[in-house]
């Protein structure tokens, strides 16, 4: 059926474009602002797709790696900086952790509008800048500006990094995609200590100033295999393909194109950072401040309101900071919710063994270190073939199997770890958890963060911003539940960590949960039209 033109039906405007979710612009030819060669689900897969992935996946490791080594470095940063307090101190991490956390979303969105390729490189370059800084420091208050320059750069090219990855991907490989990517952040987590106290043992600087030539070689490989982004600004009119409805039953639609502006969201782009700042301030603060001190209370307060409010706006905003319309598909609001139990339980369990080995069983920096590394060698090793088995399993008993080995680790801890540190000890009380812990990473966090995917392309940053700001919130709320949990003791006990073990499970039963529910139907269907 043609659909009669508007000078034909007496009118001077195209037809109306029905309410609803803007879907994928995608046209029959030429590049459409904000989308990517490749993210079409029936385009074929970029030759160089596994070196566009290492190119990312460098990026990643980076941003977490300094996240967890700085914690090895701190007694080495006081005795430079002696007449900082232990609460001036705290803020070499903790101004990274807000600073990432708050402003992963608005990130992702503002690369989705300039082009993921460039934000990318600027955010990396941006880094490189930030983390000789940090290793120059002259004072503590120059290092902890360092620091929150570094987590303005570690928001941008962390939800950038995996939407520049998927989109090179065919759909049947993007789990496995996602799994390499997730080995990486899980190695990154579980070497920090490793690494962090090996250059710390040097100097503390070394832990900044080694990302420089990293840096360097990943924004030169960038420049020749990332591809182009177009990007799709505010005030610029972006065609996107809907359908006009027909009376007649059983006629055929056809498509109408019609034109979408983007536009700025200041206040929305405030209210998100107003909220995750506040939340994980509090979160973060709270061990040192006290759980129930005003100034913990305030913050947390000012988080809830702002998040409330900016719930209510972004259902108003014509082109919102965040598109509600994200969360009306299924498969990816499940994710970013069972992301957010399972980091609860991954970082709680990750600080738990920790605290295991140093305190209770007294083992040295490194050797505590090198006592966790069991748990990213079987990450690397599940997420090679985790492509493999959730095509034989399906996404969501993959993820259930993996949630469910992820449960099984505390609850072996609890039925088998003791108060000796031997070798025996260790091999038949700690080191199947391990074991078990890094079956569960590698299976279930790339099928939830593949969820992106799931997202039309103009979206993808933005979609992985949530996903990613799931993992930190997860990461901050998990720290000071343990915390919480084992009494506030700064080297909890045995019976103490037991009580952590059980609030790990808890949550990782939780994130199973999620898994069990997971669909993406509703994300493919509407990626095809």
């Amino acid at each position: 059926m043609k659909i009669p033109s508007a000078k034909a039906q007496g009118s001077g405007v195209p037809p109306a474009p029905l309410p609803g979710p803007e879907p994928d612009p995608r046209p029959e030819s030429g590049t459409v602002p904000g989308s990517d060669p490749g993210s079409d689900p029936g385009s074929e897969p970029d030759p160089r797709r596994w070196l566009i992935l290492a190119v990312a996946s460098t990026a990643q490791f980076l941003a977490v790696l300094d996240l967890i080594a700085v914690n090895i470095a701190f007694p080495a940063i006081g005795a430079d900086f002696r007449s900082a307090s232990t609460a001036g101190l705290s803020w070499v991490l903790n101004a990274y952790t807000i600073v990432l956390a708050a402003l992963l979303v608005p990130a992702g969105r503002l690369a989705d509008e300039t082009g993921r390729r460039r934000s990318f490189l600027l955010g990396m370059a941006l880094f490189g800048l930030a983390s000789i800084g940090c290793g120059a420091a002259p004072g503590l208050g120059w290092l902890i500006a360092a620091r929150v320059v570094q987590g303005v750069a570690a928001a941008v090219v962390v939800p950038t990094s995996l939407s520049l990855a998927l989109p090179a991907f065919a759909p049947r490989e993007q789990a496995t995609a996602v799994g390499v990517w997730t080995a990486v952040s899980a190695v990154a987590a579980s070497s920090g200590p490793v690494v962090g106290g090996l250059l710390a043992a040097l100097d503390w600087r070394w832990i900044f100033l080694i990302n420089a030539p990293v840096v360097l070689g990943a924004v030169a490989a960038g420049l020749r295999l990332l591809p182009r982004t177009e990007p799709v600004r505010p005030g610029q009119a972006a065609e996107s393909v809907r359908t006009e409805p027909v009376p007649a039953e059983g006629a055929r639609a056809e498509p109408v194109r019609t034109r979408a502006v983007r536009r700025l969201d200041p206040l929305g782009t405030l209210l998100v950072l107003m909220a995750t700042g506040s939340l994980t301030t509090a979160c973060v603060q709270a061990p040192e401040w006290g759980y129930a001190a005003p100034a913990t209370l305030a913050f947390l307060g000012v988080g809830v309101v702002a998040g409330a409010l900016c719930a209510a706006h972004v259902r108003r905003h014509p082109d919102p900071v965040v598109d509600p319309a994200l969360f009306r598909t299924r498969g990816f609001t499940t994710a970013a919710l069972g992301l957010l139990s399972y980091f609860l339980a991954y970082s709680a369990i990750l600080l738990a063994a920790t605290w295991m080995f140093s305190g209770v069983w007294g083992y040295s920096t490194r050797r505590a270190g090198l006592a966790v590394a069991p748990w990213p060698l079987t990450v690397l090793v599940v997420s090679a073939l985790s492509g493999r088995i959730v095509r034989a399993l399906g996404e969501r008993r993959g993820a259930v199997l993996g949630a469910v080995a992820f449960t099984a680790a505390p609850l072996w801890w609890l039925v088998a770890a003791g108060p000796s540190g031997d070798g025996a000890h260790y091999a038949a009380g700690f080191l199947p958890g391990l074991v078990l812990a890094g079956i569960g990473a590698g299976l279930y966090q790339p099928v939830m963060f593949a969820a992106a995917g799931l997202l039309p392309a103009r979206r993808l940053s933005v979609g992985s911003g949530v996903l990613m700001m799931s993992r930190q919130g997860g990461t901050a709320l998990g720290v000071a539940a343990l915390v919480v949990v084992t009494g506030g003791a700064r080297q909890p006990g045995l019976a103490d960590l037991r009580a952590g073990w059980v609030f790990a499970a808890v949550a990782a039963a939780v994130a199973a949960l999620a898994g069990a529910v997971f669909r993406t139907a509703d994300g493919k269907a509407a990626r095809r039209h």
